[in-house]
């Protein structure tokens, strides 16, 4: 009999099976527990589902919800069980699972034609969880992609039919629950049964999915109403409706027949027309603004939008001055540490609030100051040289992480600021079902630059990344609701162009490494774009900041 050796890193354990065991009878015969239950398995770093048979000797690691894979395995069944239900529930009523906020994930009931109600959202709530009862399993079926289409189509799916068309692959995968087939682009849990965890509440014109913490798989996500954010979201939703690029399927129709530098046109022309919209609010207010403060999370575009701001400031008659918050961290020694021990960039704490407050208080009071720069090489701020007055009509533009948040400038007045918050929030899916991380685009982004700017290779950039969402999450989130305007820097036509630049970061990724997992992840997700040429972008465009090629100086 022909055996396959099976090294799991859960309990350190070398052990010889039969050729085409299964991830399932390898965890019952180690007896693997862990503190959920066990919805998959990282296999040579790449995710599986217990029901994946192994042909080859493999190094098999179990995981759980306290996993981030773990965590996309159960959301992403929790998603199709809820589309079941509304199948079930509401049969002439479309799902469309919008977007993700308040840590949970924002969902509209198209055809419904009134307001959502609480009987609604009860009776969504019962059929789920008379399905998690049932423990039905999530069946997997390799068909020909011809005939996937067609059954997709069939079910009313045609934008995810569209997709598998394009892709040009003659094997394509579904899922099956309850005699409905579907795919979210990834993995499953084994069956209902796992999807214990779980509520339904109305947000604003629909509902919001909540899921569990992180940290405590019994506990929910607090609901938190977001007004600001939700606003941005709706608005660039319906932007890219009608431009009619609402899902990548359209992205890819308007990019195979060359229509791609239509789409940057267009799409870099609503960035400049926001921008400008958003300086003459601030000119309005000019005659009580003192500063303006440009705040969002790592790879936002905080630096390319605070000159293009300050560029139609310029048009408004302002004479804007850049002072970036980053200048003002403190040295190296005393920067804060996070509970790994490692130095924590993202806490105010790290900024020197009181050199910074000192700062602004003689400029407001007309007095004269020299700027600092913190030289990042040694750790330690420097005079700069750069000396600022500033006189009649002129503006401090401020861009850092922190410019949200209330403690860093505890000594201006209300009104004398003005609070713009920036993230990239992309505006179009991949289907009805299945919404862009805005973080992957940020992780894309950032991997991009850090490879050309910095020379850290992808692995470092993944490696780094669950440390910078902690510290956002921490710091930066929780005051975004202060700004006084949001700004989306994500771009429709983006991701398409970005892949020509990040697959080959992604696929340099060792497989020994932890972080061929997410590559891996990223890769399979951007093999649905069709690649958009850069020649068109214009050199102000956000998107320079991270491909190079700006006109602006950093």
């Amino acid at each position: 009999m022909k055996t396959v050796d099976i090294y799991c890193e859960n309990n350190h354990t070398v052990k010889a099976y039969p050729l085409g065991v299964t991830l399932e009878e390898i965890k019952d015969d180690m007896q693997i527990e862990l503190e959920n239950p066990i919805c998959g398995a990282l296999v040579n770093n790449k995710v599986k589902e217990l029901s994946f048979a192994v042909v080859k000797s493999k190094q098999v690691e179990f995981i759980d919800y306290t996993h981030i894979d773990g965590r996309r395995l159960y959301v992403r069944s929790l998603l199709f069980l809820l589309y079941v239900a509304a199948r079930e529930v509401f049969p002439q009523v479309k799902l469309k699972i919008m977007h993700g906020i308040s840590q949970g994930y924002y969902c509209e009931l198209i055809g419904l034609e009134r307001p959502i109600d609480e009987s609604d959202i009860f009776e969504l709530k019962n059929e789920m969880q008379h399905w998690v009862k049932q423990d039905i399993p999530f069946e997997k079926k390799g068909l020909l992609t011809r005939d996937a289409v067609d059954e997709l189509v069939a079910q009313g799916l045609e934008e995810k039919a569209k997709l598998f068309d394009q892709q040009g692959m003659m094997f394509s995968f579904l899922y099956y629950l309850n005699g409905y087939c579907n795919y979210f682009y990834g993995h499953h849990v084994p069956s209902t049964g796992y999807l214990t965890s779980f509520d339904i509440v109305p947000y604003f014109d629909g509902i919001l999915l909540q899921v569990p913490k992180p940290d405590n798989f019994d506990e929910l996500n607090e609901v938190e109403t977001m007004e600001k954010l939700f606003g941005i979201f709706k608005e660039h939703k319906k932007r890219a409706e009608l431009m009619n690029v609402p899902n990548l399927g359209m992205l890819n129709e308007y990019t195979e027949t060359g229509r791609g530098g239509e789409i940057i046109k267009i799409s870099e022309a609503l960035h400049e027309k926001k921008i400008a919209e958003i300086a003459n609010m601030i000119d309005a207010r000019r005659n009580h603004v003192k500063v303006v403060l440009c705040a969002g999370p790592s790879a936002s575009g905080k630096t390319t939008f605070s000159k293009r701001l300050a560029v139609q400031l310029a048009v408004n008659g302002i004479v804007p001055h850049l002072i970036s918050l980053d200048d003002y961290f403190v040295d190296r020694e005393k920067t804060p540490l996070d509970e790994q021990g490692n130095y924590d960039f993202e806490s105010l704490e790290a900024i020197d609030v009181e050199f910074f407050n000192e700062q602004l208080m003689q400029l407001f009071q007309g007095e004269e100051v020299e700027l600092p720069r913190f030289n990042f090489l040694l750790g330690r701020r420097e005079a700069s040289g750069t000396k600022l007055r500033l006189g009649d009509g002129h503006l401090l533009v401020v861009e850092g992480i922190h410019g949200m948040n209330p403690g860093l400038m505890p000594h201006v007045k209300n009104g004398r600021s003005f609070r713009i918050f920036l993230s990239a929030l992309t505006q179009i899916s991949l289907d009805d079902h299945n919404h862009i991380s805005t973080t992957d685009n940020r992780l894309i982004r950032r991997m991009i630059r850090d490879a050309k700017y910095r020379g850290y290779p992808a692995t470092e950039t993944i490696k780094r990344w669950p440390s910078v969402r902690s510290g956002e999450e921490k710091n930066i989130f929780p005051y975004q609701e202060n700004a006084d305007v949001m700004f989306n820097s994500a771009l429709i036509y983006e991701l398409a162009v970005l892949k020509k630049y990040v697959e080959p970061l992604l696929k340099a990724v060792p497989e020994v490494s932890e972080e061929h997992c997410e590559a891996n992840r990223l890769l399979k997700f951007f093999s649905y774009f069709h690649h958009i040429d850069d020649t068109e972008i214009p050199p102000t465009s956000v998107l320079r900041e991270f491909l190079g090629g700006s006109s602006f100086r950093y």
